[in-house]
This record gives structure tokens, C-alpha cells and sequence, in this order.
């Protein structure tokens, strides 16, 4: 899997890409095939407001629950609403159609910390070889 490139990365595997002053977050593809067929997916209403580093929903799947942390601050401007009827698109599209939330950015600086794609794959890969030691 490449991950794209105009998006930005969390040590959590969330990602968020930044249009204006909205960002779309979801969880990337690395973390969708760790958590395996994911059934249901908890999130934050509108207006709520996510704190980098926290938890703001989880997604449940057949092995186990997982919490899902804002890899920015702001305020929940959008839910992903389809992913009630098939949150399986977080496993068939987690880059895409099975994107989060939307949110209005508190500090748009915060996304600048974050890892880019190659970061990110170099990242996974040394948690990959971590794990099969």
C-alpha cells in the first residue's frame, strides 16, 4: 500500500489531510488491517471539540476495540454518517470513503509536526520488523 502523499501521519496511524481550514481524519491502512473487519465505529458529535493526543471515538472490529486519537485540535465540524450502515469501508477504503471526521482546525501548526507518507511507511515498516522479532 502507498499512502498518499498529501496527507499527514500519527504515531496512532490517523491520518488527516488539510483543505483550507477543514481536515479530514480517518485511520490508515496499516492500522485498518492490525484491527481486521471492523463492525461498528463510535464518533464524536458535531460541535464537539478533539484535543491533539486524545481520544475522540473507537472502532470496534472482530478482534478488539480500538480508540481513535485527534492528530490535531479542533472542533468536529462532520461525522462520517455512511459508516454507520457499512463502517466496513474503513477496511475496503480507509483512505477514502471511510474517512472520520471533518474538523475546523484549532492550530494548523500542529499538522506541520506531523509524519508525511515516507515517514510514515518507514515508520510501519520498523513496527513491522519490531513485531516479527
Amino acid at each position: 500500500m502507498s499512502y498518499p502523499t498529501q496527507f499527514r501521519y500519527s504515531k496512532d496511524h490517523e491520518w488527516i489531510e488539510v483543505k483550507g481550514d477543514v481536515a479530514t481524519v480517518g485511520i490508515t491502512d496499516y492500522a485498518q488491517s492490525e484491527l481486521g473487519d471492523v463492525v461498528f465505529v463510535e464518533m464524536p458529535a458535531v460541535g464537539t471539540q478533539v484535543v491533539t493526543g486524545k481520544s475522540f471515538g473507537s472502532v470496534e472490529s472482530v478482534k478488539a476495540v480500538s480508540d481513535i486519537y485527534a492528530p490535531a485540535s479542533g472542533e468536529v465540524v462532520e461525522a462520517n454518517g455512511g459508516l454507520k450502515d457499512k463502517p466496513e469501508a474503513i477496511n475496503t477504503d480507509p483512505h477514502g470513503t471511510g474517512w472520520l471526521i471533518k474538523m475546523k482546525l484549532a492550530n494548523p501548526a500542529e499538522v506541520a509536526a506531523l509524519m508525511d507518507a515516507a515517514a510514515y511507511e518507514t515508520y510501519i515498516a520498523e513496527k513491522k520488523k519490531e513485531a516479527s522479532a
